[in-house]
């Protein structure tokens, strides 16, 4: 049966349509893609699945600080950062306290000035933040790491059906960012991997030098290394090097 049979409940049409959208997105996001592209393309997703949508923005958490990390519209960006900027409105209410917040311009003014001043100005009447958590399924489980922003130019816009269909990209957003963690603290310990058994080698490389040149035992030449870092204050490989590139002069 269609989704779009004859008497079938409107918010079931449009909850097929968004879970649609997330599968595509999903098969279409490869492993080592930048985060801030799936990033991007899920709020491109968000936009075209949520009815009266005009805009969708990704705030992220971060040793940094805060900032948005997609937007779909750039202009509206600037509603993130005057939140960010004053330290208050929907998007960093919806950080702190975890749970969706619902923002209407003509009502909100004494509560978060800044917030509509900067819609005002870019024409947004409406706007539903809702928290990304990382690892937890309720509220007050799982890593806090940011919230997904929508906005749309009609005061009336999104109901708690519109909410129930957020979740679902934010949970597609917290994978994303959980799975781009992964993958930069996979690749960091490579890198580290990496340069520790290339040190291994130089170091190896600078004590057969010192074996052969002063007839000594690997033990010695060990010895001779470690003191010289010491004495020096440097790494043991860059003693190494230097002692590598010294020969290689000669």
């Amino acid at each position: 049966m269609s989704s779009n049979a004859p008497g079938r409940p409107e918010p079931l049409i449009r909850l097929d349509e968004v879970a649609a959208a997330l599968e595509d997105l999903r098969t279409e996001i490869g492993g080592e893609e930048p985060l801030a592209d799936v990033l991007h393309r899920l709020a491109e997703t968000a936009v075209k699945g949520i009815g009266d949508a005009d805009a969708v923005s990704v705030t992220v958490l971060s040793e940094e600080g805060i900032r948005t990390a997609a937007s779909t519209d750039e202009p509206l960006a600037r509603i993130d950062r005057d939140q960010y900027a004053a330290g208050r409105g929907p998007a960093l209410h919806a950080t702190h306290t975890r749970k969706p917040v619902r923002a209407v311009v003509a009502e909100d003014e004494n509560r978060w000035p800044e917030f509509v001043a900067a819609a005002r100005d870019a024409g947004v009447q409406a706007c539903l933040s809702v928290p990304l958590l990382l690892d937890g399924a309720s509220e007050n489980e799982g890593e806090l790491v940011g919230a997904l922003n929508i906005y749309s130019r009609t005061a009336s816009a999104f109901d708690p059906f519109d909410e129930t269909l957020m979740r679902l990209f934010s949970n597609a957003a917290s994978a994303a960012i959980s799975n781009a963690r992964r993958w930069h603290h996979a690749s960091r310990r490579v890198r580290h991997l990496e340069i520790a058994l290339v040190s291994r080698a130089e170091i190896d490389q600078a004590k057969g030098v010192l074996m052969a040149v002063h007839g000594i035992s690997a033990d010695d030449a060990f010895a001779w290394l470690v003191e010289q870092s010491q004495r020096q204050n440097v790494k043991l490989r860059e003693v190494a090097r230097k002692l590598l590139l010294s020969v290689r002069r000669r």
